[in-house]
């Protein structure tokens, strides 16, 4: 009953927040502002679905903004020398391959944490960014490249939209009807019992590291049709906001919880507050202290369920 508790609480919380702010603001509902949300939250869902990944097998990346910025700047070079869209997208999402290929091989191989194997990736991603731009914005990228971020399916459906929806289905089918899913969780409960069971952890670890690359690439080149530019700036302080995703839904920072769904509301969550503070006109700054004092409340809230957990089994 508790595990359901726990994971109504977010959508519970996702329709409040919806008619709250619907009530202040009519304009919240209207169809144009509707795919504005979802055009905006896309970039930190798609990456929020990979993180998903890492913390249910009891990992994190801090570098994720800094992928998709290095994401985005190479796959928008190979678009300025003439490469087509396609091209461009597959470029990014090699890039953010190769950086969580990188940080994969880090934790698993070498056996650093996470955190500090990312925090310094981190760094050096975006450095990376910065030294082959010059600090400076990549353009000449092909118009026709925008309608990854802005197009529409048959007019209707925002394309950013229905590539949230295919990531969605497929770490979904990953995590619940695959080998690797179940591996996964069991490697985010206990990391020993799992290698003593048979699993090869160090090579399911650098597979999730890879696929968030992978979708981090994705991202970054999202990010850049948008803008049309390959920024080496863009990305700063998303890698909060995708761990917040992660955990506002119903995800562990100690490993073996969380979900797609629950990643997915969580993202919407965080979009959602920030629509509606700008259509109340409240402050960005504000904006943060808000999402902050939220993971602070989710994370408490799993820590304290933990605990009461772990008092009723002993």
């Amino acid at each position: 009953m508790s595990d359901w508790i726990k994971r109504f609480i977010p959508f519970a919380s996702l329709i409040a927040l919806c008619v709250i702010i619907a009530a202040l603001e009519p304009r919240f509902l209207s169809s144009g502002n509707l795919a504005s949300v979802a055009r905006q939250t896309a970039v930190i869902t798609v990456m929020a679905m990979g993180m998903t990944m890492v913390m249910v097998s009891g990992g994190i990346d801090l570098s994720v903004g800094s992928m998709m910025a290095l994401a985005g700047v190479t796959g928008a070079f190979a678009l300025a020398g003439g490469a087509p869209p396609v091209v461009g997208i597959m470029t990014c999402m090699a890039a953010g391959a190769v950086c969580g290929l990188m940080n994969g091989a880090a934790i698993a191989t070498l056996k650093i944490p996470p955190f500090i194997v990312t925090l310094g990736a981190m760094g050096i991603y975006r450095g990376i960014a910065l030294l082959i731009t010059d600090g400076k914005a990549v353009v000449g990228l092909p118009t026709k490249f925008g309608y990854l971020a802005e197009g529409n399916l048959f007019g209707i459906v925002p394309i950013p939209l229905l590539i949230v929806v295919m990531v969605a289905l497929a770490i979904h089918f990953v995590l619940s009807s695959t080998r690797l899913g179940r591996y996964c969780y069991a490697i985010g409960s206990n990391v020993e019992a799992a290698r003593y069971a048979g699993v090869r952890v160090t090579r399911c670890q650098i597979i999730f590291y890879v696929i968030l690359g992978t979708l981090a690439g994705l991202a970054g080149a999202i990010e850049a049709a948008r803008l049309v530019t390959g920024q080496p700036t863009t990305g700063e302080g998303y890698e909060l906001r995708v761990i917040a995703a992660v955990v506002i839904g119903g995800g562990s920072l100690s490993g073996g919880q969380g979900t797609v769904v629950g990643t997915i509301i969580g993202a919407l969550i965080m979009g959602v507050l920030a629509n509606g503070a700008n259509l109340l006109g409240i402050s960005s700054f504000t904006q943060q202290i808000v999402i902050g004092s939220v993971i602070v409340l989710a994370v408490t809230f799993d820590e304290f369920q933990r605990r009461r957990l772990e008092t009723a089994g002993s």
